[in-house]
């Protein structure tokens, strides 16, 4: 039987906000392939010395024998199995590692299950608050957790530079795990009321193009060919297509053109346990002349419709293409809002926000909208659509001002 290969990897294409990358353990068995987080992040540089330079500094000393220890660790479990499969591998390795009731432990399970599920960019979102967290209070047990220490937690983050957002997003990753805990329900600390903590919830105040700015973009002459003008061409296809995001768009095949419309269910959404949504996308000429331009032709209907993925592609080699082509949308589209004179900061973003807020500014029923953008409930395009009410606030008491000569 193949022994698994066993050994430290550090995820270089993934760098933080601070240039430092994450490290774990690679196991690979038959061609597939495994991370184990370590809870180690370290410049990239450091982790090569440490690990293959001949001659170590201190604190190169201190982090090989750090990253050592979880590789050593994988490769007994590893040693001790007979006949090796992840799954006798990990009830090994992963209980040996930590205890059970850690905060850290119960992470690590549900990052390596999103991993599997090749949710990738959702594995590396946890992977952030759970850092967090370590370095809020290593070790934390779940019966550590109560609203008072919760907001202590929310107070450390704010004062070491965390956005609202950013709290809101680690803490409802916390409550999340929490939940998949088998923890008892009268500990449970999140709540709105009874002295229970409340997760902050920051006010995403949308901006939306209107038709007239739209209509500059449309008609906005970029050099033929050129990637300004592939920019600007997607922008439009994605505000036509429903607010179709990056991803999605990347992930249309021909088979998804269905007579005059393009039908898709929303990766954000596939794996949700509510019955999926297929959504239409009325085929108007516009968007047929953006993917004549631009698309594969093939009758072979798994052909991706535009060229940017690739058969065989692993999910961090197609997060890290969807993120490399959305960033150059959003670098050309502001190129040309600035030359167009329009005064926001146009991104993919702005084509799902404009192509909401001028649905509901043409008095389109909120179903509608709803099923256009695929949304679970009438609930949540309420919610979505609020966001946009500021501007139309400025904008309705503009006329209170409005004296006449």
């Amino acid at each position: 039987m193949q022994a698994a290969n066993i050994s430290a990897y550090i995820d270089k294409t993934h760098p933080k906000q601070d240039l430092t990358c994450s490290v774990s353990i690679r196991v690979t068995h038959q061609r597939k392939r495994k991370y184990y987080p370590t809870g180690i992040s370290v410049q990239a540089s450091d982790f090569d010395r440490a690990m293959t330079g001949k001659r170590r500094t201190e604190g190169d000393t201190r982090l090989f024998k750090r990253i050592n220890s979880f590789l050593s660790k994988a490769i007994e479990a590893a040693e001790t199995l007979p006949v090796f499969t992840f799954t006798q591998f990990e009830e090994i390795y992963l209980n040996n590692r930590e205890a059970s009731d850690t905060v850290s432990f119960a992470f690590q399970k549900y990052i390596q299950e999103l991993r599997d599920e090749k949710r990738i960019g959702t594995a590396i979102s946890y992977e952030c608050a759970k850092g967090s967290i370590d370095s809020f209070k290593k070790g934390l047990r779940f019966a550590d957790i109560t609203p008072a220490l919760l907001r202590k937690y929310e107070n450390w983050m704010s004062e070491n530079g965390k956005t609202s957002t950013t709290v809101g997003i680690y803490l409802r990753s916390l409550r999340t795990i929490f939940n998949r805990a088998n923890i008892d329900k009268a500990l449970y600390p999140f709540g709105e009321k009874n002295g229970k903590y409340s997760i902050p919830v920051s006010r995403n105040i949308k901006k939306a193009l209107n038709p007239q700015e739209i209509g500059k973009i449309y008609h906005y002459k970029a050099p033929s060919g050129s990637t300004e003008e592939m920019a600007k061409d997607y922008w439009i296809f994605l505000y036509l297509s429903n607010g179709m995001n990056v991803k999605d768009f990347c992930l249309l095949k021909r088979k998804n053109i269905d007579g005059d419309f393009i039908t898709f269910i929303r990766e954000k959404t596939k794996r949700s346990r509510k019955e999926k949504k297929t959504i239409y996308v009325s085929l108007k000429p516009e968007i047929k002349a953006i993917i004549s331009k631009w698309g594969q032709a093939s009758i072979n209907p798994e052909t991706y419709i535009f060229p940017h993925l690739q058969k065989g592609m692993t999910p961090e080699q197609e997060k890290q293409t969807v993120h490399q082509l959305n960033k150059t949308v959003n670098k050309y589209m502001k190129r040309i809002a600035k030359a167009l004179e329009i005064n926001k900061p146009v991104t993919t973003y702005f084509a799902r926000h404009s192509f909401a807020t001028n649905l509901k500014n043409s008095n389109t029923p909120v179903p509608l909208i709803s099923e256009m953008l695929g949304h679970s409930s009438i609930q949540t395009t309420e919610n979505y659509l609020s966001g946009f009410e500021q501007e139309a606030i400025h904008k309705a008491t503009d006329a209170l001002l409005n004296f006449g000569s």
